[in-house]
């Protein structure tokens, strides 16, 4: 320290010249800025030197030539050696001429002495030359007396000497500085980030992107930000990995896979687990199995979970349980729950109900939701509600839109409609179609039409044939019931949508419209549909069109089966079958039972008609 004098006399001897220095590089072991003067003006510093920039300073000016010229007492020429002293780690061999160049009044050496010091563990007194550096103009000083401030945890002082150096024009000063602001909150970090970012730091393009990412998703309509993605494609040009991973992802979400690989392999490949995790999936979407393992061992090898129960799950699909939990296993020790949670699953496909429970349990303590609800789930189905119970409110709580539905499934059980109506709404609100169903039948039920119709198409939508039926016959009434319809109509469409899916009752419907449209073929493979799948309205709708079309025998067979599954006026039909081939005993016995079966009117003219039989019988 003695070496260097007061700095009122530094500042006098006029050999500071106040150069901006921008600081894009990095070139000594810790990250502090070095600097090597220009020959042709000594006074002007560089004070970060790339690699290139140094391989060619070093081709221009040998380091024997700057040794004479420091020997012979050349201050610009002791800077220089010793810059490139202290880059080749010589750090004996560097101080004397730093402090000699900084004695000089050279604030290039005054921040490289302080560079040196700090890395022999002097950072104390490397402040000191710092500060005296940064006071005379150097923008690469003040950033590196910034971070020694921030890193004693003087963050007013940190700000102060960054937002100094950063003004400079200093690219690593403005990082610094943009970096302690959005630890604070500050939305002044975004400017600085910017003004680094344009001037080539990869890290601040990348952090710039993340935050107009962010915000775009707290204050937009969650469509990615395009400024974001420029600045992504910057980081990665420049090698940032998880800038071309976020990249890669941008593009995947947008469609774009083959520009998406692109990107996750050059990730990959410099190391992104992530990367290599996400290449496999769209490797395996892409139909190359072998390839995506390959990837996602890679991944997992370097403890990536999400690649480790990928491979599980590869092998499980194979029938390699053994191999499948190995790789689960794996993903459990690299802190993904998940593991557990497929391990659990993994016992329920084998009948291991016991150790399943267990691994369920085990990610559910973890917080895996969709844990809670399977082992809540395994409860419920021994008999233990009240144990069940809990898990399904934690997953619930959690976000499990399943776990909801189930939850509301509980409580209507127990008859408490009211709260398993608060879980149907809560679950339909997040999408859970079967919990729109439910939903729309209460609101039904209480005279809410309208409502009723927005939950309806929303399960419908989601491929619930009960909501599309309800949705339909919902339509139907408001217009009047209409039995002729024309096959646009919305409520025909809907009626055929669940009809399609296999919904009784939509068949009987859809063949009911064909019937009126003449179209006797249509509507005959509706009804038989729905009467081979038990339909007994589809049964007895089909035997009248047999019978409509002289096929008596095959119309009484449906119509056997209608009344066996008690449909009143099937019965009553084989009754009069019956009567008019005189089988008289068997006509009593199917009038009897449309009796029993109803509705009113059809027991009324089955009694009239067991009467008339019955005077036959005893004539």
């Amino acid at each position: 320290m003695a070496l260097m004098g007061d700095k009122a006399r530094l500042l006098e001897t006029g050999r500071f010249v106040h150069a901006p220095d921008d600081g894009r590089a990095s070139g000594t072991p810790d990250g502090r800025d070095t600097v090597l003067p220009d020959q042709r003006d000594a006074d002007m510093p560089l004070d970060v030197i790339e690699a290139d920039a140094a391989a060619e300073a070093s081709e221009a000016v040998t380091e024997a030539h700057h040794r004479r010229a420091a020997e012979a007492g050349d201050t610009a020429a002791m800077s220089v050696l010793g810059a490139m002293l202290l880059r080749r780690g010589d750090l004996d061999g560097a101080e004397p001429y730093l402090r000699s160049a900084t004695a000089a009044g050279d604030r290039a050496a005054a921040n490289n002495l302080g560079v040196l010091l700090h890395q022999r563990g002097y950072a104390d007194e490397a402040a000191g030359w710092w500060r005296i550096a940064a006071v005379a103009g150097s923008a690469a000083a003040a950033h590196a007396l910034g971070r020694f401030y921030r890193e004693r945890g003087d963050e007013p002082a940190a700000e102060y000497w960054l937002r100094q150096s950063a003004e400079s024009g200093h690219c690593l000063g403005a990082y610094a500085l943009a970096d302690l602001l959005e630890h604070r909150g500050d939305v002044g970090a975004e400017r600085w980030f910017r003004a680094a970012a344009e001037r080539g730091h990869r890290e601040a393009a990348y952090r710039l992107a993340r935050l107009l990412d962010d915000r775009a998703a707290t204050v937009g309509d969650g469509a990615p930000d395009a400024e974001a993605e420029q600045w992504y494609r910057q980081a990665a040009a420049r090698g940032h990995r998880r800038a071309a991973l976020h990249l890669g992802t941008l593009l995947e979400e947008r469609g774009d896979t083959q520009e998406a690989g692109r990107w996750y392999l050059t990730a990959a490949k410099g190391g992104e687990a992530r990367a290599a995790c996400a290449l496999g999936f769209l490797l395996r979407d892409a139909g190359d199995e072998e390839s995506a393992a390959e990837w996602w061992r890679r991944a997992a090898q370097d403890g990536d979970g999400n690649a480790a129960n990928a491979l599980g799950a590869l092998h499980a699909d194979r029938g390699e349980t053994q191999t499948a939990e190995r790789w689960y296993r794996a993903a459990l020790d690299a802190g993904d729950v998940n593991g557990a949670y497929n391990i659990g699953l993994l016992c329920a496909e084998q009948g291991r109900e016991g150790r399943g429970e267990q691994w369920y349990r085990r990610a559910a303590y973890a917080g895996h939701r969709e844990a809670a609800n399977a082992l809540a789930i395994m409860l419920l189905q021994r008999g233990d509600s009240a144990g069940a119970e809990p898990w399904f409110s934690k997953a619930a709580e959690a976000g499990s839109v399943d776990a909801a539905f189930n939850l509301g499934i509980l409580y209507a059980e127990r008859g408490a409609e009211r709260m398993a109506h608060e879980w149907y709404e809560r679950a339909a609100a997040a999408g859970h179609t079967e919990a729109a169903l439910q939903v729309a039948i209460v609101q039904l039920r209480d005279g809410d039409t309208e409502a009723a119709e927005r939950n309806l198409r929303c399960a419908a939508e989601g491929g619930s044939a009960e909501a599309a039926f309800r949705l339909a016959d919902l339509l139907d009434r408001r217009d009047g019931g209409a039995v002729e319809r024309r096959r646009d109509d919305e409520c025909t469409r809907w009626y055929e949508h669940a009809a399609r899916q296999g919904h009784r009752r939509a068949q009987v419907r859809v063949g009911m419209f064909a019937a009126a449209r003449g179209d006797v073929v249509e509507a005959a493979r509706w009804y038989r549909a729905a009467a081979e799948a038990g339909s007994r309205n589809g049964a007895f709708n089909l035997g009248l069109l047999l019978a409509r079309e002289g096929s008596l025998p095959e119309a009484a067979l449906w119509w056997t089966r209608a009344a066996e599954d008690g449909h009143g006026r099937a019965a009553l039909r084989l009754a009069l079958l019956a009567a008019r081939r005189g089988a008289l005993a068997e006509g009593h016995q199917w009038c009897r039972r449309a009796v029993e079966l109803g509705p009113p009117e059809v027991a009324e003219r089955a009694a009239r008609l067991r009467e008339a039989l019955q005077e036959e019988l005893t004539a």
